[in-house]
């Protein structure tokens, strides 16, 4: 009941924001104000920031040596990998000798043959590469020089006849090719 004079009282639920430079947008359930910074509160801040640079920069390099271990382990694992094939495939070299022996002989003929053909399809498969051809520049690096003669008729040393072809896997060699070489005559 009211007196005479008074006015009845209302309750007013109002949840908008009574900061002065805010709107005066209604809150939302969770919404929590800033409480304000102190000095002490400021100098925490900055060694949090600190030590969360600092953790941050270790993560980063722990993950730049674990990337590099990945690295690491796989290329040794292809390298790994690249030398048993090599190992293997220079075991085999004499079985590709004898092969061709029995070939120029034609010796090479029936079963045979066909064994001799699938070896060899599987061992390029493997990436075995034969080289050496007459004709060939002669190298060093890839031929073996078993005679060599002058002749007028080469401009440079070249390969005159193969011997024994050489093999390589990629770049690696496996065996250098067996020739003769012929040479320029001598200038004067």
């Amino acid at each position: 009941m009211t007196r005479r004079g008074e006015h009845p009282l209302s309750i007013v639920r109002d949840n908008r924001r009574r900061d002065p430079g805010t709107s005066l947008e209604p809150r939302r359930r969770g919404d929590v104000e800033p409480a304000p910074r102190t000095d002490r509160d400021a100098g925490e801040a900055d060694l949090l920031r600190a030590q969360l640079r600092k953790r941050t920069a270790d993560l980063q390099r722990v993950m730049s040596e674990y990337d590099n271990y990945r690295k690491r382990v796989r290329r040794d694992r292809h390298a790994v990998g690249e030398i048993a094939v090599a190992n293997v495939l220079t075991g085999l070299l004499p079985v590709l000798d004898a092969i061709d022996q029995a070939r120029r002989q034609g010796d090479v003929t029936g079963g045979f043959a066909h064994v001799a053909a699938v070896l060899e399809g599987e061992l390029t498969a493997l990436g075995l590469q034969s080289f050496g051809t007459a004709g060939d520049p002669f190298d060093p690096a890839w031929h073996e020089a078993v005679s060599c003669t002058r002749s007028d008729h080469v401009e440079r040393p070249t390969c005159t006849a193969i011997l024994r072809p050489g093999y390589r896997v990629g770049d690696q060699l496996l065996r250098p090719a067996q020739a003769e070489v012929a040479e320029p005559p001598a200038r004067r």
